[in-house]
């Protein structure tokens, strides 16, 4: 084996007479090390995603929610002492949800309303990390605050400590067959949520109590929250606590608004396997030109060894690490490109947006406005492995072809 590695490294490192073989043994080399990064590349963008949608949206937006169907819930102590005997879930939070126009001026804004209480919340979701420190220590009821999301903000052009009406839809008036005018309340912001997406864009947060007095509901709530663990099992969890509870409502999970991101992030990542052994095969045919080309440009080499008494083990031998080497020196400069790439993805893509003033995810149609990346090193080793394994078996044919060269012929024809 040392003596087959030896002869193959000579073959390989030597000056070609014939230039074509050189030219198209360094394709194939640099055809993996490219297939090998881009490929890693692309995983890391999809780990990245991954971590994003799991870490920063999961962890703000409601898991599973139970929701009252006609009327609001009265009692959301009783159904969150019931949903937090279920062991996967941790914890449970009231909220009241509706829907309104923020007016700024000329300007209007639709959004989504989420009154909390700061302390629940704080326990099932992390939207306090988002939010500035001093503002969430006094989000407090009885003082007509709100935290727009930055988006909305942006959108309204307003400051901290600016004003704005919010238009309220009249509660109790959807049976009516009148016209009925929208509340208008007057309220102050007190912070911004900065989560670097479509949350921004469609979200702001009022204290529960505010959300109360709003909406006519006394002591009432829109429904309860649940942080469950694990996440990705919420529906089924927030289907187990809706059979245990007294009331009629509607079973949610974090699924039915983003499950599709998901299953799309799972999907790419599948195709990106596949896209992965066929740039990689691809590649990986280049060597068997190089190789069927250096078997017949080193056929006096093989002749003169077969007359020394090598086998036909060791010539294939030799060739097989001949093809072997562009394919592991491919394999091993695109794995420390497509990783160095990998490890500032997010800011080559900053500085890129920068540089031809467009940004590529904008924040007001995906779920965050920025290119993440995470390296995952069990993918790198299974790309890397992937390029080396389909680049011994593109030697197998060659190397075979180079054992059956009869040395008589070959000699007697030179």
């Amino acid at each position: 084996m040392f003596l087959s590695l030896f002869i193959g490294s000579k073959f390989s490192r030597a000056k070609e007479r014939n230039k074509l073989v050189s030219f198209i043994s360094l394709s194939s080399t640099i055809g993996i090390a490219v297939g090998v990064a881009v490929i890693i590349i692309g995983l890391s963008a999809m780990n990245g995603f991954e971590r994003e949608l799991e870490n920063r949206v999961l962890s703000v937006i409601p898991q599973a929610e139970i929701e009252g169907v006609r009327e609001p819930i009265q009692d959301w102590q009783q159904i969150a002492s019931i949903a937090n005997k279920n062991k996967q879930v941790k914890a449970a939070a009231p909220y009241v949800r509706f829907t309104a126009l923020l007016e700024r001026g000329s300007k209007l804004k639709a959004v989504e309303v989420r009154a909390v209480d700061p302390d629940y919340e704080r326990a099932v979701s992390s939207l306090s990390k988002f939010v500035d420190k001093k503002a969430w220590q006094n989000f407090r009821a009885g003082q007509n605050q709100i935290v727009l999301g930055k988006g909305v903000a942006e959108k309204l052009n307003v400051n901290v400590g600016d004003s704005i009406t919010i238009l309220i839809p009249p509660a109790g008036s959807s049976g009516e067959l009148q016209l009925s005018a929208p509340k208008r309340v007057r309220v102050k912001v007190a912070g911004f949520l900065t989560l670097g997406g479509q949350i921004d864009h469609g979200l702001v947060m009022i204290p529960l109590e505010d959300g109360q007095n709003y909406m006519k509901m006394g002591h009432g709530v829109s429904g309860v929250s649940l942080k469950v663990e694990p996440v990705f099992d919420a529906d089924r969890i927030v289907r187990e606590v809706g059979a245990t509870i007294p009331v009629y409502a509607y079973l949610k999970s974090w699924k039915e608004k983003y499950g599709f991101l998901h299953h799309d992030i799972q999907m790419v990542r599948t195709i990106m396997y596949l896209v992965m052994v066929l740039v990689i095969g691809v590649a990986s045919f280049n060597i068997v030109s190089t190789l069927m080309m250096a078997v017949k440009d080193r056929s006096s080499d093989i002749a003169i060894l077969r007359t020394m008494g090598a086998s036909d083990g060791l010539i294939k031998r030799i060739f097989v690490w001949y093809g072997v080497m562009s394919g592991v020196l491919g394999s091993v400069v695109g794995s420390i490109f497509g990783v160095l790439v990998a490890y500032n993805l997010t800011p080559i893509i900053k500085g890129l947006e920068l540089l031809i003033g467009h940004q590529f995810l904008s924040g007001d149609i995906y779920f965050i406005d920025f290119l993440p990346s995470l390296v995952s090193w069990p993918d790198v080793v299974l790309v890397s492995g992937t390029a080396i394994t389909l680049s011994l078996l593109a030697t197998w044919y060659p190397a075979s072809r180079a054992s059956k060269l009869n040395p008589a012929t070959v000699l007697s024809a030179k």
